[in-house]
């Protein structure tokens, strides 16, 4: 059988070139040339007599494509309810973050059921996999094991065994002989994983794909990667702690920015079934600069400390500090508590801003607990260890009540808060049984209430000043 003919495509203006290249002679750009098959041959009769008949969207039936559950009820929140016969999933994460831990755990429980898993491993052999398996307490598993980096013999082993569930860890260190460029090279990563989806789509099979980190943050190999699978899930967590966090950046057939939380242990990736419980878990009693909101992460609200410090700055330019927290976000509310509620010593210190447990707070709901944290932090004066708060703030000092509201107040009741500081508008409840509802108009009037610093009618200079 004759070599395929390669050639070196620009990914920016598409020029071609026998060879490569660091700079494109087309449009000037560095490191652009990229190794691609080139079709030297007409297609076969058979490809060019493919009917072309179309179906009716009512004519297509569900009935035979169920969802399979992975075994893990808080990886299925994150697919959206379990694996989809066919789909193509991609699972990125740091290096040691847990992901070859949590897909042999499911690859475990799905052979404990009946199902058919074929695990291929291109950077363990079998016994470093036996090794971590009898850790997890799977040694005698019925997975189907392959250690190999050749996509050619993966493709014909998915073929031989036809398994329900096929984990490729991981795709950067495929490589087809199509191509002569190295391993985990951009050329063979797209290549790579092209024939994967051809594979997993007719055959029903379920594709994981493991994929690596970049030191920016982003999965490595072209972006034309996450295009081509179904979903992607990002693995997150300190490497230091026990928690991780398993996020949804794209489901095509489920809803993203769900959330899934693990425990990691001894004995493996264990479900945190109560998040809220699990980041609450060892709050300071009556501290300065702590204070909890309650963010929605999908569907699920989940309840998290805030922590603030601030601290006199002893150089000329004050530092400003974030851990799960958008520095930009935190511009914006410090130049709030400046001008609209009078704290103006805060141009000259050192702010510190943190949210426990790995959580990244992003969406705008956690306004009013950070704002409220770094101002009992500044004024030394501790929030109720009962209380929470919800709500957006805006560049003139208001508080803007946020969605499901009613959902966030049953979560912190059902966790035991006393008191909750949010935003007065139209779909707020008015009040809750078991739960003090405290509605505020701007970020002034919820300061001096949390801390009980000064009266609602008093001025910002009130507020502002010193005990």
């Amino acid at each position: 059988m004759p070599k395929a003919r390669t050639s070196y495509v620009c990914q920016q203006c598409g020029a071609q070139s026998p060879r490569w290249v660091g700079r494109c002679p087309t449009c000037a750009e560095w490191n652009s040339m990229v190794e691609e098959l080139v079709e030297s041959t007409p297609a076969p009769a058979s490809r060019r007599g493919e009917s072309t008949a179309v179906t009716s969207m009512a004519d297509v039936s569900l009935e035979d494509a169920p969802r399979i559950p992975s075994g893990m009820p808080e990886l299925d929140r994150v697919l959206g309810g379990g694996f989809v016969a066919g789909s193509v999933i991609l699972v990125g994460g740091d290096p040691g973050i847990g992901k070859s831990t949590l897909l042999l755990g499911v690859a475990g429980k799905l052979a404990e059921v009946g199902g058919k898993v074929l695990y291929v491993s291109g950077e363990e052999s079998l016994r470093q996999i036996k090794l971590r398996a009898s850790r997890l307490g799977l040694g005698n598993s019925p997975i189907q094991l392959l250690a190999q980096t050749r996509l050619e013999v993966v493709q014909q082993a998915i073929r031989d065994v036809t398994p329900h569930v096929a984990i490729i860890d991981s795709i950067q260190v495929m490589e087809t002989e199509s191509l002569t460029s190295a391993a985990g090279s951009i050329g063979q990563v797209r290549a790579c994983a092209h024939e994967l989806v051809k594979l997993a789509k007719p055959s029903g099979c379920v594709m994981v794909l493991v994929g690596h980190m970049t030191k920016e943050g982003y999965l490595a190999g072209p972006k034309v990667l996450e295009h081509l699978v179904d979903a992607v899930l990002q693995f997150e967590g300190d490497p230091t702690s026990g928690f991780r966090i398993l996020r949804s950046n794209k489901n095509r057939f489920g809803a993203t920015h769900e959330l899934g939380v693990f425990h990691m242990t001894s004995e493996g990736l264990l479900e945190v079934s109560n998040p809220s419980e699990m980041f609450l878990s060892e709050r300071p009693d009556a501290a300065a600069g702590c204070m909890v909101t309650v963010s929605l992460e999908g569907s699920r609200p989940l309840l998290v400390e805030i922590q603030a410090l601030t601290a006199p700055c002893g150089l000329g330019l004050p530092r400003r500090r974030t851990t799960g927290i958008d520095s930009n976000r935190l511009s914006m509310l410090l130049a709030v508590l400046e001008r609209r509620v009078g704290l103006r010593q805060i141009a000259q210190q050192d702010v510190f801003v943190s949210s426990l447990g790995g959580m990244r707070l992003e969406e705008p709901g956690a306004d009013l607990g950070i704002a409220i944290a770094i101002a009992s932090s500044l004024k030394e004066r501790p929030a109720g260890k009962g209380d929470a708060a919800i709500g957006e703030i805006g560049l003139t000092g208001e508080v803007r009540p946020v969605a499901n509201m009613r959902q966030r107040l049953e979560e912190a009741r059902r966790i035991g808060f006393h008191r909750c500081f949010l935003a007065a508008g139209k779909g707020v409840p008015a009040a809750m049984d078991g739960l003090e509802l405290i509605a505020v108009r701007n970020v002034q009037e919820a300061v001096a209430r949390a801390l009980g610093s000064a009266a609602v009618r008093e001025p910002v200079a009130a507020v502002a000043g010193d005990d």
